[in-house]
């Protein structure tokens, strides 16, 4: 609906939103925050969600928190101390829910992602980009260094290349984010839509169960030291062995035909 900050289609298994800001770039405002997180909430849930998309309504991805919300925060008698640990709590809590979903989450960008539109982004399990799309930390522009952006950044590209783009609040585009890492795909800004669809669905296509195990499993070991990591997922690679489902895949598979798996 026109008047709400953020819809959902959803396409057989594919859940699409759609933040719904366009005059204000969806910046994260205070609602725009509490409908992500509400539907982040109930997606947990949702045996028929195999794989979600986020992307921006209008001329961009996101252009980071609403400043205009945030000098509003500073009336406070503390000066917005309050308001604005809360603010930073909630935001942070957003992001981590999209590594705890279940599904994979998929960010179609195009036009900008700034500060914490571009941690969005790097909080996403994968991302497709319209070619020409900006890429910025770039708080440090107007005295705000991007802190909380910058814990997604580092866990997707190279440090140097996430502290350059922190200090310097230079952009990267499309092509250059996709090179360190940021960003999956790059296409055309007419294709975005249909290149995006056809990686969801082809994750959407794939043994729901082992998709949801293997998310899981990739972020837990991914912050372990090494021989924790391979233990770790020994243990996940033996219960996902043990499934009817795998059975049958790889049955399938020596068997030269399509494997038998709920759709």
């Amino acid at each position: 609906m026109a008047d709400e900050v953020l819809t959902r289609e959803d396409r057989g298994h594919v859940a699409e939103l759609t933040m719904n800001r366009p005059a204000a770039l969806n910046a994260l405002s205070d609602a725009l925050l509490a409908a992500l997180s509400d539907e982040f909430a109930r997606l947990e849930g949702d045996r028929a969600t195999r794989v979600v998309v986020l992307r921006g309504a209008g001329k961009a991805f996101c252009a980071g928190h609403d400043l205009r919300e945030m000098q509003a925060g500073r009336q406070a008698e503390d000066a917005g101390r309050a308001y604005f640990a809360d603010l930073f709590a909630r935001c942070s809590a957003v992001m981590q829910q999209i590594r705890a979903l279940p599904q994979p989450v998929i960010a179609e960008v195009h036009g900008v992602a700034a500060a914490a539109g571009c941690q969005l982004v790097a909080s996403c399990d994968m991302a497709v980009a319209a070619e020409g799309t900006r890429f910025g930390v770039n708080g440090v522009n107007i005295g705000l260094f991007c802190s909380t952006p910058m814990v997604a950044l580092s866990r997707n590209v190279a440090p140097k290349q996430a502290f350059e783009m922190l200090t310097t609040g230079e952009f990267v585009e499309a092509a250059r984010a996709r090179e360190i890492g940021l960003v999956n795909r790059v296409a055309p800004h007419e294709a975005l839509r249909d290149e995006t669809a056809a990686l969801a669905d082809t994750v959407a296509g794939k043994l729901e169960s082992a998709v949801k195990i293997g998310k899981r499993a990739f972020y837990e070991q991914i912050e372990m030291g090494l021989a924790d990591a391979y233990a770790h997922t020994s243990a996940v690679m033996v219960e996902n062995m043990l499934w009817r489902d795998t059975d049958e895949g790889i049955q399938a598979f020596l068997e030269k035909r399509k494997p038998d798996w709920p759709q």
